[in-house]
């Protein structure tokens, strides 16, 4: 039982993990794309 409560932890932390980098990946990709009009507007 006490195996399956840490699996359940160490799964739940990866995701967890796995979103704030996703998340920090998009709005790195808004950021350039914001920079791109605004070098376009120019």
């Amino acid at each position: 039982m006490k195996t399956i409560i840490v699996s359940v932890f160490l799964i739940a932390g990866s995701f967890f993990i796995a979103g704030c980098n996703t998340v920090h990946g998009i709005g790195k990709d808004i950021e350039r794309g914001g920079e791109a009009i605004q070098r376009s507007v120019r």
